[in-house]
């Protein structure tokens, strides 16, 4: 699309009944895509929202290629990863924002029983990639 065919394209409205949990899942959490190629013809970003049930974790995974950008709406969720041969955690509160780099293996936890975590997903690809893993040390 030239900037000709891209001058005043029409706003798209994702009402929050409208995101779809159609894309990849991992064990103990749920995600939504709201802002896609396929849902709103988005050529660029991917966006969607992240649910981490209270007390639960979420499967070891990467996103390959893909670059995320997270932002904590709600709970204080933790992101363990290894640096080194160590593992570490962010323990994240409402307002904080969160990258992942691509291929970098990690899992979500949500140490809080009764509040459920919610993040909001930016993805630097379209489709979003999620390599299910055994272990933070990608084995």
């Amino acid at each position: 699309m030239d900037a000709q065919d891209a001058w005043h394209q029409p706003l798209r409205h994702i009402k929050s009944d409208d995101v779809s949990p159609d894309t990849v899942q991992s064990d103990g959490m749920r995600r939504y895509e709201a802002i896609s190629g396929r849902l709103t013809g988005s050529a660029s970003i991917w966006l969607g929202q992240t649910h981490v049930a209270g007390g639960a974790s979420s499967a070891n995974h990467h996103h390959g290629e893909s670059e995320t950008g997270i932002y904590v709406v709600s709970g204080h969720p933790v992101f363990v990863f290894v640096e080194g041969n160590e593992e570490r955690r962010i323990e994240a509160s409402p307002g904080d924002f969160v990258f992942v780099p691509p291929f970098t293996p990690h899992r979500e936890e949500n140490p809080t029983p009764d509040a459920e975590a919610v993040v909001v997903i930016a993805r630097s690809t379209q489709e979003a990639i999620v390599v299910n893993l055994e272990s933070l040390f990608g084995h």
